[in-house]
Order: structure tokens, then sequence, then C-alpha cells
């Protein structure tokens, strides 16, 4: 037995102990993804408060590296093609409905990566832990349920943050250009709070690429 798999029934046997828990960890592991929306929104509320561009540029940029983390882990669930716990094991817990498709990278793991890594650059340190910590949840939720191994869920959060930060560089600088361009249009209170007479190019300084 891998160690992966001896971790995974340790959280089985967890579950088991734990039926008070179930509903709650079925409920957020299915519809967590809505509290991930409602931080990608808040991300862009608290990043109109700020007068550095760059901070507006990274939670534009946040739900395009979800999108972006999804996508490219689809073709990689497929070629791995591994079989879900709740389908390869035997005397588990199974909490909820076992799916059919391949179980690694978890699909909710890298969304959940993919939201930290876009809203890290987002200069509120609330916002960062609450958003750290909800993926973390989600991650341990997958594994709770039995829908996914451990290593599925670890490798989905590491894909979802790399992609997610390494997008954000890679365009930052074409996004705050844009940004700022947007603060001279009728589109300016949806970038910034702040008064029209304020120089966005000022306070951000330079924009590299």
């Amino acid at each position: 037995m891998s160690v992966d798999t001896q971790i995974f029934q340790a959280i089985n046997w967890f579950a088991r102990a734990t039926p008070w828990l179930h509903t709650p960890m079925l409920i957020y592991t299915t519809y967590g993804v809505v509290l991930f929306a409602a931080l990608l929104l808040t991300g862009w509320w608290v990043a109109r408060q700020q007068p550095d561009p760059r901070v507006m540029a990274a939670a534009v940029w946040a739900p395009i590296g979800v999108l972006l983390a999804v996508g490219i882990n689809q073709p990689i669930a497929a070629a791995v093609g591994e079989v879900r716990p709740c389908r390869a094991l035997s005397n588990i817990v199974v909490i909820a409905p076992c799916g059919t498709d391949s179980s690694f990278p978890s699909d909710h793991a890298v969304m959940a990566g993919a939201v930290a890594g876009g809203l890290v650059w987002v200069t509120r340190r609330a916002l960062a832990w609450v958003t750290v910590t909800a993926a973390l949840l989600i991650a341990l939720s997958r594994v709770y349920v039995a829908a996914h191994y451990p290593q599925d869920v670890l490798a989905g959060l590491l894909l979802g943050a790399v992609v997610s930060v390494a997008g954000y560089l890679l365009v930052r600088g074409v996004l705050t250009r844009l940004i700022i361009a947007l603060q001279t249009t009728v589109l300016r209170p949806v970038v910034t709070s702040a008064p029209a007479a304020a120089d966005p190019q000022a306070v951000a300084g330079p924009v590299s690429g």
C-alpha cells in the first residue's frame, strides 16, 4: 500500500469516526465553488479601493487564471486516467456521489489553488488568509468524502497556484496598462474608486512587462 493510500485511509477512518461532519463536508465540497466566486468578487472590490492599478490588474487576472488552470488540467487528468478511491478501494466510507472521471489532479483543488494564487497579489492580508484557508479546506473535503486521494488535491493546488501566479507575472504589464487606459473611460468606476483627478501612472510608477 502506497503512502498516499495510507494517508487516504487515515482520513477515511477519521470520516468514519465523525458522522456529524458528513453533511457540512458534503455541502462544502459540493457548493464551495460559490465561496470562491464570492472571494473573487471581494478581491475585485478591494482592488477598486487601491491606488495602484497593478492590484486591479491582479483582481482582473484572477478569474482568467482560474479558467486557464482548469482548462490545462483537463488533458492532464484525461492522460493520467487515475481511478477515484471511491471506486478503487473497498470497505471505505463514501460520502459524496462517486464520479467516473479521472481522479488526478483534482479539478476542485486546481480551482482553489488558482483563486489563492490570483488573489495573493491583492493587498489585503485578511483576504489572502481566508482564501488560502478555504483552498486547503476544499482540498481536505475532497479526500474526506472519498472523491480523491491526497496526492490528487496536492497536485491540484500546486498546478492551480503555479498557472495563476505565472500567468499574472506574464501579463501584468499589459493588464496594468489596460487598467490605466480604462480609468479614462466610462468604465472608470469598474476599475477604481479613486477621484478622476488622480494620476494612476504616477501612483504605480513605470509599468514593466
